[in-house]
Formats: structure tokens, C-alpha cells, sequence
């Protein structure tokens, strides 16, 4: 299911349509997927996005290409309908690969095949059992332990850990927005004043 807007600047000639491109990826955090030429020298620019960036790419990429040639019309498709991938990825400057991630298709390995992972990597092993642990299981410490141990376990993690952990933890006498906006040290405080009170 193609999700992402799909939008398209047409020109007459290939210097506005080069200005056009250029306009829409400085402009907004768009994908520039390939140009298709049409007779008499119709040149369309394709760029895929989330609708609000293609929008107004579009909008520079038109001004842009009327500032220095001929333009002849834009337009903006919010979730192209199933089936048009292949107009929509003709002439792409895409792989196939990346056409598969646009379009949230991804190749299914056989269960008995592990992926080829290069040995400069760290190896994961995509097949184990998800073994993901709660914040408290993650970063409180074992029953027992000191006062220094906790605080220094507290200081190597960072503020967003921090206020994923207090969020976890009962007994704090801070919550919400003041989680969010407290600094390091005030979450370190208030951990350690929740745990050795």
C-alpha cells in the first residue's frame, strides 16, 4: 500500500525542470524519485513525501521553474491509489530495493536462512525470541543494593532514559510535564529520594 503523497511539477524545457527539482528538495523533506520526458520537450519532476512536505516542495519547485522557464502544470496526489506504483516508478532514479521500502514490502526470508551480515557489524540474531524488558527491569538495580551503586547506575543514563525510567517508577513526587521537563540531576534526585526514602 503506497502511504506517502505523490507530487509532480511539469515544464516545458529541461532548465526549469532542473530548477524545479532543485527548489523541491532544498525546500522540504522530500524523495525525488525520477523524471519522465513527454514530446514536445515536457519534462515532469516526481517526488514522493509525506503530503505536508510534497505540498510545498511542489509550490517552490513551481515558482522555481517560472522564474527561469515555462511552467505547465503541478499537482499533489495524497496516497496514490493501489495499482499505480508502476506509473508512479517508471523511469526512477530508485532501486528496487528502495521502491520495496517506500512501498513497506519487505522481502520474506526463508525461517531456515539467517540474513548476510557483513563482519564489521555486530550479528543479531533477527530469529530469538523479543526479550524487551521494562524500563524498571532495565535500569533498577537488584534488591539490596546501595545508595551509591543506584546513583551511578542513574548517571550513565542519559535524560531520555531517565524520564522513560521515572515514568515507570512509584512514589515520585513529580509527574507528567514535570518529568519532561526536569533536568538530570532533578530526575537523579527524585529517583533516589522515591528509593531510599
Amino acid at each position: 500500500m503506497f502511504t506517502l503523497a505523490l507530487g509532480l511539477v511539469e515544464t516545458r524545457g529541461l532548465v526549469a525542470a532542473i530548477e524545479a527539482a532543485d527548489a523541491m528538495v532544498k525546500t522540504a523533506n522530500i524523495r525525488l524519485i525520477g523524471k519522465d520526458r513527454t514530446d514536445p520537450a515536457m519534462i515532469t519532476i516526481k517526488i514522493i513525501g509525506e503530503t505536508a512536505a510534497v505540498r510545498s516542495a511542489v509550490e517552490a519547485g513551481a515558482a522555481a521553474a517560472q522564474k527561469v522557464g515555462q511552467l505547465v502544470s503541478k499537482h499533489v496526489i495524497p496516497r496514490p491509489a493501489d495499482g499505480l506504483e508502476k506509473i508512479i516508478f517508471e523511469n526512477t532514479i530508485l532501486t528496487d530495493q528502495e521502491i520495496k521500502e517506500l512501498l513497506g514490502e519487505e522481502e520474506v526470508l526463508n525461517p531456515d536462512e539467517k540474513p548476510v551480515i557483513p563482519d564489521s557489524q555486530p550479528v543479531i540474531d533477527l530469529f530469538e525470541e523479543d526479550t524487551e524488558q521494562t524500563p524498571a527491569e532495565r535500569y533498577d538495580t537488584p534488591s539490596g543494593s546501595d545508595k551509591e551503586t543506584y546513583r551511578e547506575q542513574l548517571q550513565q543514563m542519559t535524560v531520555h532514559q531517565l524520564r522513560n525510567y521515572a515514568r515507570s517508577v512509584e512514589g515520585l513526587s513529580i509527574y507528567g510535564r514535570q518529568i519532561s521537563k526536569a533536568n538530570k540531576e532533578e530526575l537523579i534526585s527524585e529517583l533516589l529520594k522515591a528509593k531510599f526514602h
